[in-house]
């Protein structure tokens, strides 16, 4: 069995897609968690020297580095094969998932939650309008990409399924409203045996 150590925080939902796939799959692993609101400099030294940037989510397998989440979700599926990595139909579906989830739920969701944090500080006039009008298109392809599928992977989650919900998970933080095939979709992730809450995924101490 491969040694899996995977440094996170929280608050971040790129950490929280790979701290799900791992749980869902039943991957035994570690986790570290990792102040994102210090410092860089402030961080773990093994931290630091396997991750480009100081960003989480840094996944260590066998003591090699894996950074960026769609990457690891994609190495995770095919190595272990699981969570769609098992078929070659699987895996193109992945992909497909989380090229949109980077571009579009990825990119505004992230936004309108740290928009609300900050009270708008440092967002310029116009950003947080333009954001909301993507999140309306976002929410009707939600649908189309869902079809009338239990996940978006079929009748089981992959890791699109772990993408997606990495921001989905905080609609209420990001102050936007779910459509109801969102609600459903929450619904039945949230009751995945693996499912854990991002505090449980990533104690401190």
């Amino acid at each position: 069995m491969a040694d899996l150590l995977l440094y996170g925080h929280p608050d971040s939902g790129h950490a929280c897609k790979v701290a799900l796939a791992l749980s869902l799959a039943g991957l035994a692993h570690r986790t570290t968690w990792v102040d994102m609101w210090a410092p860089a400099d402030s961080r773990p030294a093994e931290f630091l020297a396997n991750s480009p940037f100081a960003e989480v989510p840094l996944l260590l397998i066998d003591g090699r580095p894996f950074v960026q989440s769609g990457a690891i979700l994609l190495e995770i599926a095919q190595r272990f094969q699981c969570l769609g990595g098992d078929t070659p139909e699987g895996l193109q579906r992945a992909r497909e998932l989380m090229v949109w989830e980077a571009n579009r739920i990825g990119m505004c969701l992230p936004q309108l939650k740290e928009a609300r944090r900050v009270k708008g500080e440092g967002y310029p006039a116009g950003a947080i309008t333009w954001l909301t009008h993507r999140w309306h298109v976002d929410r009707q392809r939600f649908g189309q990409w869902l079809g009338d599928a239990a996940f978006f992977h079929g009748d089981r989650p992959g890791v699109g399924d772990c993408a997606i919900w990495g921001y989905v998970q905080w609609l209420p933080e990001a102050g936007v409203e779910p459509t109801d095939e969102m609600l459903g979709w929450i619904a039945r992730m949230r009751a995945l045996p693996g499912m854990k809450s991002p505090t449980e995924m990533f104690p401190n101490g």
